[in-house]
């Protein structure tokens, strides 16, 4: 009896600590009492919760798991449990967890919302938009369904739908945070940047201290040459939260722009302290100093860009194809061709129809030394483009270091014929036709030097 009410006392304890945004010591509070009776389903539930907060979403997930079984099936430690293996970026065990949450809870929209947003994340549109539909038969006034929505298709870049989304989403919670936050976002990816401003300012008069609006608006601002005023943004950002991150990033970013490199450079270098697994940062800092990269610079750029190499091997979803674009661009100038030819392999597989990644791909190849497979994609490069004057350039100098004169200039001719002014190809033909003087010149001097032979005269 008196360890009963010893654990209870540890669960007490705990909620104040919960109160007081304490996780740690509530966290270690519930396991006391958990250790001395393990079988109390609503304590699972709470560690869950307090594991939440701390934002430790796997461990979340075993705890509301255990509360789960222990609570004859509770639909809401079920969702708990899929809401944050989505938050540890577990989708598919996440949606194990929604699908038991909403057998449980026919009448609710709660796990409609999540599987759209697990679905998302698995780049499975079709299956989300299909969880919307569901969501909508339950409840379609439920506006948690249309910004869930809305996310999926901004991801799809369908801008106007989910404007349409964000729009219904305000129209039946106005309060909904973030909400006109989304909606700026979709009208500063079709170009109406003034409307976007003022929709984030709008957010902002309600929530002045939202770090996440902030921060658009300030990439906005940039966006629109506003930079002394996005420069503002981002500073406020840091008074509030002088560690963020992004914010460090975003004032590199903008020195860049100002054509400040030591000051960019000195700003990443922070980013890459605060995270050294930054993404971005280690991009943005091999590319300034790759111009005047010697010795340990050049070693320092390549140590840069395969850490990022292999980020983008482990955390896929997290590159988009501007992303591996850039990686890829900057491999090729520091020298690591092979690298960037295999993500130019992934983009051109990606994109079969884009004459682009295809040609850089043939580049990558021929300075890695493989002339055959860079001849071949340079050949898909104009099978998809017949007019690309580099791919045909390409073709040109790798036929020209095998010493097939003949296949060169006939590339170095189809190239002139697309544009004759080209200076690249122009350079080549006046290469190509010294190297044919020299051999003409070659020839006749070798056949001047030839010995005579007389013929004997008839007796």
């Amino acid at each position: 009896m008196s360890e009963w009410h010893e654990a209870e006392k540890f669960v007490d304890r705990a909620h104040e600590f919960y109160e007081l945004g304490r996780w740690d010591e509530a966290e270690a509070e519930l396991r006391k009492a958990l250790a001395r009776n393990p079988y109390q389903a609503e304590w699972h539930f709470n560690l869950g919760l307090t594991l939440e907060a701390a934002g430790r979403n796997r461990d979340a997930v075993e705890a509301f798991s255990s509360a789960f079984e222990l609570s004859d099936e509770d639909p809401q430690a079920a969702l708990l449990a899929g809401v944050n293996a989505l938050r540890a970026d577990e989708p598919k065990l996440g949606l194990s967890w929604l699908d038991r949450a909403e057998k449980l809870d026919p009448a609710s929209t709660a796990p409609f919302v999540h599987r759209i947003d697990a679905y998302r994340r698995l780049a499975d549109h079709e299956q989300a938009e299909t969880m919307f539909y569901l969501g909508q038969q339950v409840d379609a006034e439920d506006p948690e369904l249309y910004a869930a929505m809305a996310e999926s298709l901004l991801d799809r870049r369908e801008f106007e739908r989910a404007i349409w989304c964000l729009r219904e989403a305000a129209r039946l919670d106005p309060a909904m945070p973030r909400v006109r936050a989304r909606l700026a976002d979709s009208y500063r990816a079709t170009g109406r940047l003034e409307r976007a401003r003022q929709l984030y300012l709008r957010e902002l008069r309600d929530n002045p201290g939202d770090i996440e609006t902030l921060l658009d608006l300030g990439c906005l601002l940039a966006d629109m040459n506003r930079l002394m005023e996005a420069s503002e943004k981002f500073r406020r950002v840091l008074e509030i939260e002088p560690d963020n991150r992004d914010a460090q990033f975003y004032l590199g970013d903008l020195a860049e722009r100002a054509g400040h490199t030591q000051q960019a450079l000195r700003q990443y270098e922070v980013v890459l302290r605060l995270d050294p697994n930054y993404p971005e940062a280690r991009r943005r800092v091999a590319g300034l100093i790759l111009n005047r990269a010697q010795g340990d610079d050049l070693a320092l750029v390549h140590r840069l860009l395969r850490m990022e190499l292999r980020d983008a091997d482990q955390r896929p979803h997290a590159y988009d194809e501007q992303d591996i674009d850039q990686l890829a661009r900057l491999l090729l100038d520091s020298g690591l061709a092979e690298e960037a030819e295999r993500l130019y392999t992934q983009l051109a597989t990606r994109r079969p129809t884009e004459a682009r990644y295809s040609h850089l791909r043939s580049v990558a190849l021929l300075e890695a030394g493989k002339i055959d497979e860079g001849i071949s994609a340079a050949r898909c490069a104009l099978a998809i483009a017949p007019r690309l004057i580099p791919a045909m350039h390409n073709l040109a100098l790798a036929y020209l270091s095998r010493g097939q004169w003949l296949r060169a200039r006939y590339w170095v001719r189809q190239g002139l014929a697309v544009d004759r002014e080209d200076a690249p190809l122009r350079r080549l033909r006046t290469r190509l036709r010294l190297r044919a003087v020299a051999d003409l010149t070659r020839w006749t001097l070798r056949l001047g030097r030839r010995p005579r032979t007389h013929k004997p005269r008839p007796a």
